[in-house]
């Protein structure tokens, strides 16, 4: 009788204890919140025994979205379009009319230069001119009178009532005053281009800026000597900062990925949180002086515009840039830690949580991937949950070996 008693005491522990086990392992496989129920218990388990907890299985989910692949550089901002302007005749540097962060238009005055050569001798010249057009005047009329006086003669030959003497004289005098009239008016001429000479010099000693801008480098103050003939830096630089060009430097690796016209946006430790884009314009196609050589990796010159009507932007600012390669709206992404290694038709082996709970596997096709997510183009729909790491025998169901949505397996086959 006390034999009896002390079986159904020794059961329930025994029972007890297997319980206990069975709870450790199915916690040791798995800290996911999604919850899985275990099979029912023995139908030889006591009444009243507590059943065992749920499964914790490591999942992530797929989930529409958009994906971009990208190529990501550091950079840094220039001006795209500027204009140098220099002394264009030698002399000194009488007022200078601008500073830099001055607005200036096209053909504006930046700067005058007293040229070295004398005024005077401009006014000499002048005053030459002066004379040989009075010069020209007074020998007009002297030919004038010559040509009368050799009209009347050859009439007067004509009726032999004049001397050949006469006659040869007055020709003479018409076509000498005619040489005259020539040798001052030649005169003339070259001292017009003397004059215009020194117009155009006059001229000169007004440098006037090249386009509209700002004035953003200035080297030349009051009473500098400067040189036409040997320019040295520019006196001023002027530029449209409507417009600012990012140069990024993209390693070899990503530079033959980049296409020109593809999107490209940048952001700038000045201003966080803000972005700007444009279109690739150019990749210049020698590497960047001191890359590629001695085993270095070669980094390549990457540029595009970006608009600055608000002047946020200004020369010489970092831009950590980013250019998107391919793209992808609507898709379904997966976590890339749901996926194992490719097979060697480029598909993707998961296990996939169904009902029942039961787990299948699937094999899906990737599209574009990045360093955190994946494009699912086959194989999942929006929603379906991949079980990361090993799966428990007793949720593991039948395979699937094509890529597709496998239907849910009925609990207990």
């Amino acid at each position: 009788m006390a034999a009896d008693q002390q079986n159904p005491t020794i059961f329930r522990g025994v029972t007890a204890a297997l319980l206990a086990l069975t709870a450790a392992l199915t916690v040791a496989l798995g800290t996911s919140p999604v919850l899985a129920q275990a099979p029912a218990p023995s139908p030889r388990a006591l009444p009243g025994a507590a059943p065992p907890p749920p499964l914790k299985l490591d999942t992530v989910s797929a989930r529409r979205g958009d994906i971009e692949q990208t190529v990501e550089a550091a950079g840094k901002l220039q001006l795209h379009k500027w204009a140098d302007t220099y002394a264009q005749i030698g002399g000194q540097v009488k007022e200078v009319k601008v500073a830099i962060g001055d607005t200036v238009q096209a053909d504006q005055a930046l700067l005058e230069i007293t040229p070295a050569q004398q005024p005077a001798k401009v006014e000499s010249n002048r005053a030459q001119m002066a004379r040989l057009q009075a010069d020209l005047a007074d020998q007009r009329a002297q030919l004038e009178f010559a040509q009368l006086q050799f009209k009347r003669q050859t009439q007067l030959k004509a009726q032999n009532a004049t001397r050949e003497e006469a006659f040869e004289s007055a020709r003479m005098s018409a076509s000498s005053a005619s040489a005259r009239v020539d040798a001052i008016t030649a005169q003339i001429n070259e001292l017009e281009a003397t004059l215009k000479i020194d117009e155009e010099a006059r001229q000169k000693t007004l440098v006037r800026s090249p386009i509209g801008g700002t004035v953003v480098a200035l080297s030349v103050r009051p009473g500098q000597m400067v040189s036409a003939a040997q320019p040295a830096a520019a006196l001023v630089r002027i530029a449209d900062l409507s417009d600012m060009t990012v140069a990024a430097r993209v390693a070899e690796n990503d530079v033959t990925r980049l296409r020109p016209g593809m999107t490209a946006s940048f952001t700038t430790p000045a201003y966080p949180g803000k972005h700007w884009s444009g279109k690739l314009r150019q990749v210049l196609p020698i590497p960047v002086d001191g890359t590629g050589e001695q085993g270095k990796q070669a980094l390549y010159t990457v540029l595009f515009e970006v608009k600055n009507h608000d002047q946020e932007l200004m020369s010489g600012m970092s831009a950590q840039v980013k250019f998107v390669v391919a793209q992808a709206r609507d898709a379904v992404l997966l976590p890339l830690k749901g996926l194992g290694t490719a097979d060697d038709d480029g598909l993707y082996q998961v296990n996939v949580l169904e009902a029942g709970p039961r787990v299948g596997t699937r094999k899906v096709k990737v599209g574009l991937r990045t360093s955190q997510q994946a494009q699912i183009l086959s194989g999942l729909a929006d929603g379906d949950k991949v079980l990361v790491g090993p799966v428990p025998k007793a949720l593991l169901g039948p395979a699937v070996s094509d890529a597709g949505t496998r239907p849910p397996v009925p609990p207990g086959s």
